[in-house]
């Protein structure tokens, strides 16, 4: 039955029922609308019932949510005010709606009487997201019957989700009696219910859970999901497994088991093991390309034009998975769409990854001899920005260890790492992502944050950014005293501005007279000082021994670690390396 609650009633059924959905983190950025829902959450993070981030930035925010969502897997709620507040969150649901997390949005509002008459911060903020993310306008009546749906509902679907809440009247509860402001809701469930504050060890249980049989707790993803019911391909046509983000060890167990190459992005979660391929993208560019005749696609593949002009070929049999979010990468419309990772019942003929095997390890030894050659001694010792990215980024790869995780940002930082990161071995739980749905370089700081927060247990956390994503996001460095604050080193690769459009065309020497300004634009901001500004520990690395030392280190809060290099000859190695590739397979 519908009931007219008191706005401070309403603000805490809706946190109630978000944590009977499973919400042990909430992301609150303040305002005087969403007043309610932030005295009540910080009555609840008093409780230990959750862990409460204050956040002055709504898009930092939204991005904080996205990577504690990430990180660990479990759905995570942001609470804004009315107004622009909202809209500051729009990249954030963008994303999780390309990569399927569940973020929940809880939108303060003025109430619908109030819309449309000019009224302060009031605005058409009901649904604002569009296509991105559902949206349920709650207002007092709403019956709690209906509530608990929908904030279930939101928990638990793939992707965003807007809760937006009409506040009408007072909006803060009796200051005489604060014991109110939050009450852990009761349920005869309530020991499956309730969750460690330490989402990992939630998540580790949950696990254990499912591997015993059990169920997982509200709101817990299962780290691993492996169908083993998919269509049975027959063998055969020569194939090549391509994983791209979020792809799992799905993709990786279908290339062992049928001996295909497998060619994996550094996130895809699936660049593990013997079938992997280190340099796969490159051998695209060769004359084992024109030999395969059979494609299967896992995860977002997005980081290079060899694997997306694979995937789109009508001339070959495209086999595209549909992934979190629901959509299978079909850039070609080509694919044949499937809902599950498919199977095979026995190997294939071994003779066809050895092949690539073969390629592949010549050509990872040509880059990795010339590319020490191409090190002089001023550069061994550390002359400031003369390390070559691609070293750099084998050297963040190798420190990738046994419970580790890795967030890389976009554009050069993940390609380089496509290059040089050699396969890691299985079943030492390295987590490594990025926010890859739309590829887009907003909010990594606070996405890396974020998913450092959501994993607590890993043995050490990286994130490796470039400059430009870096200072997109310095926000994220925005942290208050008394906030949550993760143990993470930021390896930021400085080289004065956008070097990644340097490989393409505008890139080229038609171009050269505008493009420093209009594409590289330079920055020259002074990393040191703002680091200080946030009280962040800095350290400039000009040796790459270092960087290896200071990666093995177990540092205590946030850290930023910038390796200065150049962005002027990154034309010439994109050209080096296709060069190289075509060496490798003549």
């Amino acid at each position: 039955m519908a009931s007219d609650r008191a706005a401070s009633a309403l603000a805490l059924e809706v946190l109630q029922q978000l944590w009977l959905g499973g919400v042990r983190d909430v992301v609150l950025s303040p305002g005087s609308r969403s007043a309610p829902f932030a005295l009540a959450l910080d009555a609840a993070d008093r409780a230990g019932d959750l862990r409460l981030h204050v956040r002055v930035d709504e898009r930092s925010a939204g991005f904080l949510a996205l990577g504690l969502a990430t990180g660990s897997r479990r759905p995570v709620a942001v609470v804004t005010t009315s107004g622009t507040a909202v809209g500051n969150l729009l990249p954030a649901v963008m994303e999780a709606h390309h990569t399927g997390r569940r973020l929940v949005v809880v939108s303060a509002d003025r109430p619908d009487r109030l819309r449309g008459t000019g009224a302060n911060q009031t605005t058409e903020q009901a649904g604002i997201f569009g296509t991105f993310a559902p949206c349920h306008d709650l207002s007092s009546e709403v019956a709690s019957a209906d509530l608990s749906r929908i904030a279930a509902q939101a928990c638990s679907r793939p992707g965003p989700t807007q809760l937006n809440v009409q506040l009408d009247g007072d909006l803060l509860p009796p200051p005489a009696h604060p014991d109110s402001w939050w009450q852990r809701p009761e349920t005869h469930a309530m020991a499956q219910l309730q969750a460690d504050s330490d989402p990992q060890a939630a998540g580790n249980r949950a696990t254990a859970q499912l591997q015993s049989g059990g169920s997982v707790g509200p709101g817990v993803e299962p780290s691993v999901s492996v169908p083993t019911d998919g269509e049975l391909l027959p063998l055969g046509p020569r194939t090549v497994v391509v994983a791209g983000d979020d792809a799992g060890p799905a993709a990786r167990l279908l290339a062992e088991s049928a001996g295909w190459p497998l060619v994996a992005e550094p996130t895809s979660g699936a660049r593990i093991g013997g079938q992997a391929l280190r340099t796969g993208r490159l051998l695209l560019t060769t004359a084992l390309r024109d030999e395969v005749e059979r494609v299967v696609v896992v995860g977002h593949p997005t980081l290079s034009r060899p694997v997306t002009s694979l995937i789109s070929d009508p001339a070959l049999e495209v086999l595209s998975v549909r992934g979190r979010s629901g959509v299978a990468t079909d850039p070609g419309r080509v694919a044949r769409v499937l809902d599950l990772v498919p199977r095979v019942d026995r190997p294939d003929d071994a003779a066809w990854f050895q092949r690539w095997q073969s390629a592949d390890q010549r050509l990872s030894d040509l880059i990795d001899s010339e590319l020490a050659a191409r090190q002089s001694p001023s550069r061994e010792t550390g002359t400031a920005g003369n390390a070559s990215p691609l070293a750099v980024a084998a050297v963040v790869g190798a420190a990738v260890g046994a419970e580790t995780t890795l967030v890389v940002g976009s554009s050069n930082a993940v390609r380089d790492l496509d290059v040089m990161a050699t396969p890691w071995p299985p079943l030492q739980h390295r987590f490594v992502v990025g926010n890859r749905g739309l590829a887009g370089i907003d909010g990594m700081v606070s996405s890396a944050v974020g998913i450092a927060l959501g994993r607590p247990r890993a043995a050490r956390t990286i994130a490796y950014l470039g400059d430009l994503t870096f200072l997109h996001d310095t926000n994220g460095l925005l942290i208050g005293p008394r906030e949550p604050r993760p143990d993470l080193t930021l390896v930021v690769l400085s080289d004065d501005g956008g070097a990644i459009f340097s490989t393409l065309e505008q890139g080229g020497p038609d171009y050269a007279d505008a493009f420093e300004r209009v594409f590289a634009t330079p920055h020259g901001t002074d990393l040191a000082a703002l680091c200080a500004a946030h009280h962040t520990a800095y350290e400039r690395v000009d040796d790459l021994a270092r960087l290896a030392h200071a990666l093995a280190e177990s540092p205590s809060g946030i850290r930023v670690l910038e390796v200065p290099v150049s962005r002027s000859d990154r034309r010439a190695e994109a050209a080096w390396l296709r060069r190289l590739a075509r060496q490798a397979v003549p």
